[in-house]
């Protein structure tokens, strides 16, 4: 038999492995952070810094108003606590799942010899890299950039050093120990590594393994697309590793009403650890690239919601905005809310704010107390509603209050 899992109960179990379970903590320091981090095992990456760039969002999404220095402490730097990679896209993920990555690492290497032939054809470029690097210590591209406009001879320009180094970067012949100004800073494996993440790597299949334990544990409970994004990982490898998994007990099979493959139920799978939580009380704004909402076929599984990021829309098609951020009330994605830190003026600005069907009649009372801890963390004194959107009205109210 196979046990049954209300759509309820699902959501709730998947926002609990994602830490929306426990409240606020009254001051979120550095163990906070690190909980976030172990919870979700990475922090995705992404340039946009119109409310705040995504990695930051997931901690305050789950613990509040934090100091994003400490987050920065963890990381950067050769004694910071995660290494970037290609782990679901570009992401900070824990130092010690470097080793895990490796195979990707070497898929990179085999797709790098017909990549345009570009790796191909600049192994001299690559070679003068790492001899830069391995003289000079962990470097920027465009600092590298620089010394190869200025060397005698024969010379590279900024898109071939860079080009050059972000494949590196995939290979692992390079790692990128921090970022300054969002610019990465790449370093030879000795130079931004410790010696024991440098060793013999594991198999294949136990690497994968270990990945696809590490989502169903972020998950809670999965089906197995929704484990193979969470690393984007292949989905044959996948369905070896659950097998092994629900052999070894970490993963059991239930069934959620509801979720189909066409006329079946569709396979999904419940972490042994998994909590199920009777009640999820929780109020945040989402990152589009958060853990919670970054697969949208999971996220209109568990919330019915269907979203999708308009930053690539143009302005005259945009239905919710620029930058709409998911608004999770309790268990359940009720609106969204496009946001914009105006520094300059000191203002947050809620470009537009709109509700999703059957959103709570608090939704705007919910909501007005996490875009005050918004605007006090992002060191802004006021907060300005533009009007836009149906939730706008009800929103100026509440924080005019």
């Amino acid at each position: 038999m196979v046990d049954s899992v209300s759509p309820a109960l699902a959501r709730r179990i998947a926002l609990a492995a994602q830490g929306f379970a426990r409240p606020l903590p009254e001051a979120a320091g550095t163990r906070a952070l690190n909980g976030v981090v172990d919870r979700l095992g990475l922090l995705q990456i992404d340039s946009v810094n119109v409310f705040e760039r995504s990695h930051y969002l997931p901690a305050f999404s789950r613990v509040g108003q934090y100091d994003r220095a400490l987050l920065d402490r963890l990381t950067s730097g050769r004694r910071g606590r995660t290494v970037e990679y290609w782990a679901h896209e570009a992401a900070f993920i824990p130092r010690e799942l470097w080793p895990l990555f490796e195979f990707r690492r070497r898929e990179f290497a085999r797709m790098g010899s017909s990549w345009g032939g570009w790796v191909a054809e600049n192994r001299d470029l690559a070679a003068w890299l790492r001899s830069e690097l391995a003289a000079n210590g962990p470097m920027r591209a465009s600092e590298i950039e620089h010394d190869a406009n200025v060397r005698q001879g024969p010379w590279w320009g900024w898109s071939d050093v860079k080009r050059t180094l972000e494949w590196m970067f995939r290979t692992g012949e390079v790692v990128c120990i921090e970022r300054r100004r969002f610019e990465r800073v790449y370093a030879l494996p000795e130079q931004g590594l410790p010696a024991e993440l440098l060793g013999e790597p594991p198999a294949e299949a136990d690497a994968v393994r270990a990945l696809v334990s590490l989502a169903a544990a972020a998950q809670g409970i999965a089906t197995e697309a929704d484990l193979a994004d969470y690393w984007r990982l292949k989905r044959t490898r996948v369905k070896r590793a659950i097998a092994e998994l629900v052999d070894e007990g970490v993963l059991l099979a239930v069934e959620v009403p509801g979720w189909t493959t066409g006329k079946r139920p569709t396979a999904t799978w419940l972490h042994r650890d998994a909590r199920r939580p009777r009640r999820i009380e929780a109020a945040a704004v989402l990152s589009p690239f958060d853990p919670v909402v970054w697969f949208r076929p999971r996220a209109e599984r568990l919330f019915d919601f269907h979203y999708r990021i308009e930053i690539y829309t143009p302005e005259a098609d945009r239905k919710f905005g620029y930058y709409s951020l998911p608004v999770l009330i309790d268990d359940r994605v009720v609106g969204r809310v496009d946001l914009k830190s105006d520094r300059k003026a000191g203002v947050l600005r809620v470009q537009s704010a709109w509700t999703e069907p059957a959103a709570p009649s608090d939704t705007a009372a919910r909501l007005a107390p996490v875009l005050r801890r918004a605007a006090a963390w992002q060191g802004l004194d006021d907060i300005t509603v533009v009007g836009r959107g149906d939730l706008s009205p009800a929103l100026a109210a509440e924080l005019a209050a």
